[in-house]
């Protein structure tokens, strides 16, 4: 399990994956969820996976393999929309599960799902969420955050402190903080996490930052953070009949 985290804004996009990948107690690696496909000044497109690695990857490597190819249907870099993105990733996710399922199911779950986030010039910055059946949907101002694998632990946090109009910068430190939940509760999550801060109309993936487990940041939200909880609980008024 992983878990993938998309937040779309009036200002932008924050899209954040964790990199742990497991199969068993004793099978613990770290590999990158996220994929970027780019056309400096034109367009910018993350790709962020959860579930099967093997599907997941055989899906991005796809995508990559015929990016700039200009072949109809598959070129995600000659897309004239998000939308037709996500319908890309969808389609290809369909094709490697019919490849495979019948080969991997009696060894586990063979699907995926994906978060597909960017700005292509002529649109608004989009989100979208990629369910295993290839069939998706799209993050709204009234609902502008999305996420895939590991999810309920990070929500809470969401939930209550994000919106449509954050900055990037208050929606950066409220993903982070949902990840640091998320990896307090479940051994499944786990740093490094991959993060892109996208701008609206900077058309560039260049705010882009890994953060591992000893990140000097990273250790000082995560303190700062739990440090204001217990001052917070501190301060709060009693129940009735306590003293």
């Amino acid at each position: 399990m992983t878990y993938c985290l998309g937040v779309r804004l009036e200002a932008g996009l924050v899209l954040a994956a964790d990199s742990r990948s497991n199969a068993g107690v004793d099978q613990v690696t770290h590999v990158s969820k996220q994929t970027l496909i780019t056309v400096p000044g034109e367009r910018v497109v993350a790709i962020l996976s959860a579930g099967n690695l093997a599907t997941s990857q055989a899906v991005t490597t796809r995508l990559l393999q015929a990016a700039g190819s200009g072949e109809a249907r598959a070129d995600v870099k000659a897309a004239t929309s998000l939308f037709d993105v996500a319908e890309l990733v969808g389609e290809r996710l369909r094709d490697v599960v019919a490849h495979d399922a019948k080969h991997v199911e009696p060894y586990g779950d063979p699907t995926a799902s994906f978060l597909v986030g960017g700005q292509i010039r002529g649109e608004p910055p989009r989100l979208f969420l990629v369910y295993p059946a290839g069939n998706f949907i799209e993050a709204t101002a009234r609902a502008p955050f999305l996420q895939v694998g590991e999810t309920k632990y990070g929500k809470p946090i969401l939930d209550r402190t994000l919106s449509h109009d954050s900055s990037l910068a208050e929606a950066a430190k409220i993903a982070l903080l949902s990840f640091d939940a998320t990896i307090r509760s479940n051994l499944s999550v786990g740093a490094p996490i991959d993060m892109l801060i996208y701008a609206k109309g900077s058309f560039t993936a260049e705010a882009q930052r890994t953060f591992a487990e000893a990140d000097p940041y990273w250790l000082d939200l995560r303190r700062a953070y739990g440090e204001g909880l217990a001052a917070l609980v501190a301060d709060l008024p009693t129940p009735p009949g306590l003293r």
